[in-house]
């Protein structure tokens, strides 16, 4: 059931414009529709309600004539998945009959976790205008996260300092990739203040759990299971001979890029026939889709629990263990179809900052893709409480 009945939505087509409210003719103009999202996720004014974009309405409240088909609203509606707004916007899409003509109405929830940024820059509605925030404004933002209610991975650990941090790294790294240049040239904030504003410390100055993941010296001290074991097994079962084992730990790039690293050496590319060695016309594996399994193994994984992300390479196949069951609203039938859920979304914010994630929600569908144009079997998935686990079968 709709949240607005027609009459509302007619109603606040006709009114004035309001930090709650705003119109827009078209969507021509992607940029202006994306502030005004990021604005109404931020809810500076604290109303606790939604924020209503309304597409097709002159300023006046006519009808401007704009058609709204299905790839208008599936435009809309990529917004939040594109990675550009960063947590994820909560918002639904749809068409409305208003008069003689039809609209599109975006709904956008207020962020449970702000604040919400806009390629690197925070927006928020003063009236019916939208501004950049100040620095006031996102402290204001950061202080209504309650602690209680956050996923783990924004939680603080209390025996963490900030000087547990690489900082070094986050700002030579990560801050020039999470924040827009032009904001961090103008902005003279301390240190501390910066990274609570990116949600990477709690109210007590403790770094979050995503925080020690990404930035620590040693990560293992305080997430002793946030770890890939490797292992490449000459056979077919996992009590065959070892032929490479590998534990990948550090902060969080460094085991992302040594994993892959690792996948892409042990891609069989050529092979020996009579003696003779020729190369294969496609490899055993294509090595972007098993750079995306593992990813996503990294991004959606427990990191509550201490069992690491098991990566077993046999002969005949690839298996990917990740710790923890599915989460949310993600279940088997939906699972790689696009439906989506975040058990850690400062990870899955991190990854996308730093290239690890340039769009929310495709990972196994171009995994799929991937396997499918390389020759080899579809993916088969398998799901427990302790874990979902992937496997890979080699190309013929």
């Amino acid at each position: 059931m709709p949240r607005y009945t027609d009459n509302q939505i007619a109603q606040v087509a006709a009114d004035l414009e309001s930090d709650r409210v705003e119109r827009k003719r078209s969507v021509a103009d992607g940029k202006a529709i994306r502030r005004n999202i990021c604005a109404f996720a931020n809810d500076l004014p604290g109303h606790g309600e939604p924020g209503i974009l309304l597409i097709g309405v002159e300023d006046d409240g006519r009808i401007s004539g704009t058609p709204i088909d299905d790839e208008l609203l599936r435009r809309i509606a990529g917004v939040r998945d594109d990675g550009n707004i960063l947590p994820m916007p909560s918002l639904t899409v749809e068409k409305r009959k208003l008069g003689e003509g039809e609209i599109a109405v975006v709904v956008v929830e207020p962020a449970r976790y702000p604040p919400v940024r806009y390629r690197g820059r925070v927006w928020v509605r003063v009236g019916p205008t939208v501004r950049q925030a100040t620095p006031d404004d996102e402290v204001r933002l950061s202080e209504r996260r309650r602690t209680a209610d956050l996923p783990f991975d924004q939680r603080p650990c209390e025996s963490a300092l900030l000087s547990d941090l690489d900082e070094g790294f986050v700002r030579e790294q990560y801050l020039p990739a999470a924040v827009d240049e032009e904001v961090l040239d103008e902005n003279r904030r301390p240190f501390e203040m910066q990274l609570r504003s990116l949600r990477l410390l709690g109210a007590s100055s403790s770094p979050v759990r995503g925080a020690l993941l990404a930035f620590a010296r040693d990560p293992l001290v305080w997430l002793p299971g946030a770890y890939v074991q490797f292992l490449r097994i000459s056979g077919r079962e996992v009590t065959d001979p070892i032929r490479n084992q590998k534990k990948m730990d550090g902060r969080l790039v460094d085991v992302l890029r040594s994993l892959e690293e690792l996948l892409d050496l042990n891609i069989l590319t050529r092979t020996v026939v009579d003696g003779v060695e020729r190369e294969l016309r496609q490899p055993d594996y294509p090595i972007d889709a098993l750079r995306q399994l593992v990813r996503n193994a990294v991004m959606h994984r427990s990191y509550e629990s201490n069992a690491p992300i098991r990566v077993y390479w046999f002969d005949d196949r690839v298996e990917i263990s990740s710790p923890g069951g599915l989460y949310g609203r993600v279940n088997k039938e939906g699972f790689g179809e696009g439906v989506t859920d975040y058990r850690n979304p400062l990870v899955a914010e991190i990854m996308a900052h730093l290239g690890f994630a340039q769009k929310f929600g495709v990972g196994i569908p171009l995994a799929k893709k991937r396997l499918e144009a390389n020759g080899n079997p579809p993916p088969e998935f398998s799901f427990s409480q302790a874990e979902v686990k992937a496997v890979v079968k080699s190309a013929p």
